[in-house]
């Protein structure tokens, strides 16, 4: 039977300061394993250290786990940015429901192989699924997805991203962050929120399509 196997790693790991990076890392991946416990066969593991693992029960809830991966980075000012690799394939031996490791599979040979493939191209998600108008149509408004936040700067705009994400409406968030509206709505255009929530609009749409 094919499952959903996500894996993910640090891209330019190396460069960063160790201790910290890991233990925000770590601390992001138990966060998504505690919130799509039900989702989750086989929970996110971490296996190289700047890399993890797991196996996801359906499309939905696989993209879903991407999108709350690259927002809790947001909303929690992470200094590191994730490349994805999502590929449905075989996994041959029962899928271990304590820790993703232990387990063969052609499925879980071809993910690795993509996410170290990944290292050499541009964009930072893969979709690899069965239904190929659903895997274009995912591949695509990542990389729109992608243009949008990967401009967002650490210092200047997660806060304020952050907050878009969360409550939307430009008038709250200048009462949430004691700004004015017309800065706030000005900021709205410059950080493409509309955009923004199109391509996210597209991407969970697109997996809800049987």
């Amino acid at each position: 039977m094919k499952q959903y196997i996500l894996m993910a790693d640090i891209i330019n790991s190396g460069k960063k300061e160790q201790k910290p990076l890991m233990e925000d890392f770590k601390n992001l991946i138990a966060e998504i394993n505690q919130i799509y416990k039900a989702d989750i066969l086989s929970p996110l593991t971490i296996t190289l250290g700047d890399e993890f693992q797991g196996v996801i029960k359906n499309l939905t809830a696989s993209i879903q786990i991407i999108l709350t991966l690259e927002e809790n980075s947001i909303h929690n000012k992470l200094n590191f940015k994730l490349r994805y690799v999502l590929n449905q394939g075989e996994i041959e031996t029962p899928v271990n429901e304590k820790i993703a490791y232990e387990m063969l599979g052609s499925g879980l040979t071809e993910a690795r192989l993509k996410l170290n493939d990944s290292k050499y191209k541009k964009f930072r998600f893969n979709i690899a699924i069965d239904d190929l108008l659903q895997q274009s149509i995912l591949n695509d408004a990542f990389i729109i997805f992608e243009n949008i936040t990967d401009k967002w700067s650490l210092k200047n705009d997660y806060e304020l991203a952050s907050n878009f994400i969360q409550f939307k409406d430009y008038k709250i968030v200048s009462e949430k962050m004691s700004k004015t509206r017309s800065l706030i709505w000005k900021r709205e255009k410059t950080l493409h929120m509309e955009s923004y929530n199109a391509a996210k609009n597209i991407i969970q749409t697109i997996t809800s399509i049987k």
